[in-house]
């Protein structure tokens, strides 16, 4: 078993399910999305991402842009959720915690995508 490869699933897999379970839930319903499990996904996210970069082939290229996309989309959700608790006089309205909840559907899709190229990529070199 190779440690590296399993490493590097287990952030991919991590990613994938962190963010499931923050997507998870009534979309504009605050109490429904943790707000640190948002962070978690993030951080794994990043993770998977820093991970990725030394691969050097073409799956690979889809591996790291997958993962930039789910970055870029988590991060803005968790901007969007402190600039609504932090700087607007509205709050965490139902309106802004389901724009929060989109942007983790879209780093979801991103993260899926990851997953099964990985999947796909590992049935290919064990056959």
């Amino acid at each position: 078993m190779n440690l590296e490869k399993l490493v590097f699933g287990f952030f991919i897999l991590l990613a994938l399910t962190l963010n499931f379970g923050f997507f998870l839930g009534e979309i504009d319903n605050p109490d429904h999305h943790n707000v640190y499990e948002l962070f978690a996904a993030i951080v794994a996210s990043l993770i998977a991402t820093v991970m990725k970069m030394g691969e050097r082939t073409q799956i690979g290229a889809l591996l790291l842009a997958s993962s930039l996309v789910a970055d870029l989309q988590l991060l803005a959700a968790a901007m969007l959720w402190a600039l609504a608790v932090h700087v607007s006089d509205a709050g965490l309205t139902p309106a802004v915690m389901a724009s929060i909840v989109s942007l983790s559907g879209g780093a979801l899709l991103a993260n899926l995508v990851s997953t099964v190229l990985v999947t796909l990529e590992a049935t290919r070199i064990n056959h």
